[in-house]
């Protein structure tokens, strides 16, 4: 049975109705990311796991009880805030201690676990510091230990490295997911961050207008996304509406003879990378070739991207940097037959 489960959960703010008939089931030390743009749901799902709001409807069950009432201070979760949430007037000790005060633990006790804690996230020697003298990363890793110092049954993200800069937020991330295999917590992550949630997650939920569209390992939606709205979101920017003629043949709207590696019944479409498409000289005799005119070419350092108008629409091709083929150039693509995914 799964530690934590939402059953046809609905939930939202007045006449403003955010999640609808919405199930998740996390194992028990899993992490589990739920990633989206703004708007669809993750962060008010997180909030009612976590208590700080209740569904209209449905259940949370946590490791078969049911949590759709307990209060917030009844529920052994932690939560790391986006803006870290550290109380500026205490001191870094104080700050991780806070919890174990509350649940008023011996002096002793708490020292012996906010020291552990500190040790744990790499903070050793910084007791006595304040927040204010210290660098975001090191105050999201003092919100990290205050979290994790309670032994939470659950622990919950809350997009928390948003706030940092590109190369800290590579760094903390690597941070985590050392963390949780080493201690392993169950966890959920919100984020609308594709790479940063692909790197740490066990699984990945990805959602749209307050639903699940996908929820699997990041490899498994990064290689085989099952709708357009995924394919989309993990970086397949071209789409073919394809006809299947037989086997794993089809024929695209324009009358080109695409091959796949996959069968799909009836029509689909078929999408691919960039990176996946070759771009020839016009008419050069190359598989799955669709015949189209250079509109943009833009370099991007180690590559170049060219968007191509072809007769199945525009097509968004990443080349080798010295393959230049100069805009109005009519030129071949050629579709990579094991790239390219078939979808509804």
């Amino acid at each position: 049975m799964a530690l934590l489960e939402l059953k046809n959960i609905t939930a939202g703010y007045d006449q403003n109705i955010i999640l609808k008939d919405f199930d998740l089931s996390v194992e028990k030390g899993e992490f589990v990311s739920l990633l989206g743009s703004s708007g669809c749901g993750k962060t008010t799902c997180l909030r009612m796991i976590a208590g700080f709001s209740e569904p209209m409807a449905g259940q949370i069950i946590f490791d078969g009880k049911d949590y759709t009432k307990v209060p917030l201070h009844k529920r052994n979760f932690g939560f790391v805030f986006q803006s870290y949430a550290l109380f500026p007037h205490l001191t870094v000790f104080d700050n991780v201690a806070f919890g174990l005060k509350m649940r008023k633990m011996d002096k002793e006790t708490i020292r012996h676990e906010v020291l552990h804690m500190l040790k744990v996230v790499d903070l050793e020697g910084f007791e006595s510091r304040y927040p204010r003298e210290m660098s975001g990363g090191q105050r999201q890793r003092v919100a990290l230990a205050r979290a994790l110092v309670i032994k939470p049954d659950l622990l919950m993200f809350d997009e928390p490295l948003s706030n940092l800069d590109a190369k800290l937020r590579v760094k903390m991330r690597v941070e985590i997911r050392r963390l949780q295999q080493e201690l392993g917590f169950t966890a959920i992550y919100v984020t609308h961050d594709q790479e940063e949630c692909f790197a740490i997650s066990d699984k990945v939920a990805i959602m749209n207008k307050g639903v699940i569209e996908q929820m699997d390992t990041p490899s498994e939606i990064y290689n085989r996304p099952k709708t357009e709205f995924i394919a989309r979101f993990v970086g397949f920017e071209n789409f073919i509406d394809l006809e299947r003629t037989g086997g794993c043949e089809f024929k695209a709207n324009n009358g080109a003879r695409i091959v796949t590696a996959a069968d799909h019944e009836g029509s689909c479409k078929g999408c691919i990378r960039p990176g996946d498409v070759t771009v020839h000289a016009a008419g050069a005799q190359v598989p799955n070739a669709i015949q189209g005119r250079v509109l943009v070419s833009t370099f991007l350092g180690q590559r170049n991207q060219l968007n191509v108008q072809t007769d199945v629409g525009e097509f968004v091709v990443s080349t080798d940097q010295n393959q230049v083929f100069p805009v109005g150039e009519t030129v071949t693509l050629s579709l990579a037959a094991n790239k390219i995914i078939l979808i509804d």
